[in-house]
């Protein structure tokens, strides 16, 4: 007796520790490692590069930019960068629309393989964009704690019949790469139709324009980002919190991020690191959800969104135990056919301010609209059923109706065809029993009973009585 006293003292001082010890594992808990960043550039080098460009060429242009990025890159931690070209092998008249590789194979510290590299490439053929944004996604390893991002420079279009813009969604659907960056050089007026639906484009029109908008790329895909939500009542207040809210990619219809939120006792909501390379739809999982389309995320910043989410109760309350056993609610907007929730007696839970509908699953069942007002909370109850009770063993079949004050009739249950020995629970309120025996032969041989049902009272029926 003794040696069992103490293994359960033993095992509450287990259990206590663990309790008390739960909430500083969650302070402690330590980040996520950082995920690397690998950054391909795939560089246009088709004949046309070759073409004047104010004081010098495209192609000139382009060799002295991505140079001196790579340099500048070279100082990053975590970040791996490659090169992948285009156009350069094989001369425009052989129309070889496969003329792509990855010249620099991702590593650490590359510049001077990538500098070196670019010295030795000569633009001559083809734009096969399509093809090579395809052959780019076996150039990043498989590693899940990676973000892949692509910079396209061109001063082209797609020149062998491919569709770039189904190429890039398709891969980052697949999650090969983020969203890419497309820089069009030049000042052509198909590159914003082309290339806008691949990812985020960027117009260099001229050479100064062009080293501004690579260093904002750059800055960009490197840069933190980060978000506050604020989830306001109707006076625009941010007053509530902890709901759960999913940031979903738009792109590839999968959560990113899930979170609870969270404000502190000062009114103040926390911030949240987010990739701003991946396009955004909020989801703020109130009853009903609340969703916010293509978040505009400025990279680089904190960004505060503010969503319209008032909140307040709806109690469903059940006084004492009744027949009906575990009881149950159907909640619906008010004018949806849709089921809203389903919310069991007797419990409270949170919706968005509004107008519901409410159905009980008491026999009858009730139907309410309800209103629900922001940090309020709305009752739901019912009155304590009585009981219907018949004795005899009859073989047959029939039906119940409910009837109402001007005479009608509303069905409400079919008796089971088994036996006619029930006991069943209902509502207050006046009824109406039909039934025929099994071995009857014809229907004038139904019995119509009308009764009454009292809360918490039983009412015996007799048939062909």
């Amino acid at each position: 007796m003794k040696r069992l006293r103490f293994v359960c003292l033993w095992f509450c001082c287990l259990l206590l520790g663990a309790c008390l010890a739960l909430p500083a594992m969650a302070q402690n808990k330590p980040a996520p490692p950082p995920k690397k960043t690998r950054l391909l550039f795939l560089l246009d080098a088709s004949g046309s590069m070759m073409a004047k460009w104010e004081t010098s060429d495209r192609w000139k242009v382009a060799q002295r930019m991505l140079a001196r990025m790579a340099d500048s890159l070279d100082s990053y931690s975590n970040l791996e960068i490659g090169l992948r070209v285009y156009g350069h092998q094989t001369p425009v008249n052989q129309k070889n629309c496969k003329d792509t590789k990855l010249e620099v194979p991702f590593a650490a510290h590359n510049a001077n393989n990538i500098k070196r590299r670019l010295q030795q490439i000569t633009p001559k053929g083809n734009t096969p964009i399509t093809y090579s944004l395809e052959q780019s996604a076996k150039d990043f390893p498989q590693d899940p704690n990676s973000r892949n991002v692509i910079v396209i420079i061109t001063d082209g279009l797609e020149s062998c019949g491919g569709d770039p813009c189904a190429a890039s969604l398709a891969l980052q659907k697949k999650r090969v790469f983020l969203k890419p960056f497309i820089i069009g050089l030049g000042d052509d007026p198909g590159y914003a139709q082309q290339f806008g639906c691949m990812g985020q484009y960027y117009n260099a029109s001229d050479i100064k324009t062009f080293q501004k908008v690579l260093d904002n790329v750059i800055s960009i895909a490197l840069k933190k980002t980060t978000v506050s939500v604020e989830l306001t009542d109707d006076a625009g207040r941010p007053v509530e919190t902890n709901v759960n809210m999913t940031f979903m990619n738009n792109v590839t219809d999968q959560p990113e991020y899930n979170y609870v939120h969270y404000m502190d006792v000062t009114g103040k909501t926390d911030v949240l690191e987010i990739d701003a390379l991946l396009s955004y739809d909020l989801v703020v999982n109130t009853i009903p959800a609340v969703q916010l389309k293509n978040l505009n995320i400025k990279p680089g910043q904190h960004n505060v969104f503010r969503v319209k989410a008032p909140q307040g109760y709806l109690y469903l309350r059940q006084d004492a135990p009744t027949s009906y056993g575990s009881m149950t609610a159907l909640v619906r907007e008010k004018g949806s056919p849709y089921i809203l929730n389903t919310q069991r007696f007797p419990s409270q839970q949170k919706y968005l301010a509004g107008t519901y509908e409410v159905e009980l699953l008491t026999l009858p069942r009730i139907r309410q609209t309800v209103t629900v007002k922001q940090g309020q909370a709305t009752q739901v109850t019912f009155a304590p059923p009585g009981s219907l009770s018949i004795t005899q063993d009859l073989q047959g079949y029939g039906s119940l109706y409910l009837l109402q004050p001007d005479g009608s009739q509303q069905w409400i249950w079919n008796m089971p065809e088994g036996s006619s020995k029930i006991s069943v629970p209902l509502q207050p309120g006046r009824y109406r029993l039909v039934f025929r025996i099994r071995s009857a032969k014809g229907s004038q041989f139904t019995d119509v009973k009308d009764f009454s049902i009292k809360s918490n009272l039983t009412t015996t029926i007799k048939l062909f009585n």
